[in-house]
């Protein structure tokens, strides 16, 4: 029996908007916050963007916004000014640590659980856990 992957981010755990059920809440994020691994049950951060990537993107958003962008809409735009998606499935392939997470997470999911990818990113924003979902899927 092959379990499901599915993905939502920490707020929506916090207040309820999304329900798991039983489905283990994988953190995907490279430095969790305190409050952020106390609403799931494990997190990942080789399955974070590389911090160069996150960088990048961050500065591209700033500036935008200092530009008179929104923060979603600074957000997004720098998201595919980076060229975000493609250079994190990239860095998935070839990180080791990355490459081991994502297999561990595949076998589990093929051995029956089920799993939903966690991160801070609200439904407005583009986010790594999108492209996770994604590449996790096409996997199983």
């Amino acid at each position: 029996m092959t379990g499901t992957v599915d993905e939502t981010y920490v707020a929506a755990l916090q207040h309820d908007l999304v329900d798991p059920g039983d489905a283990s809440l994988v953190g995907v994020v490279r430095r969790p916050t305190g409050w952020f691994r106390a609403a799931t049950d494990e997190n990942r951060p080789a399955l974070g963007p590389p911090e160069a990537l996150l960088d990048e993107a961050k500065d591209r958003t700033a500036e935008l916004k200092r530009r008179g962008m929104c923060d979603e809409g600074a957000h997004n735009a720098a998201w595919e000014e980076t060229d975000f998606a493609r250079r994190y499935r990239e860095y998935l392939d070839a990180d080791g640590a990355a490459a081991e997470a994502l297999a561990d997470l595949a076998a589990r999911v093929d051995d029956g659980e089920d799993i939903w990818l966690v991160c801070f990113e609200g439904d407005g924003k583009r986010c790594h856990r999108h492209t996770l979902l994604e590449h996790l899927r096409e996997r199983l």
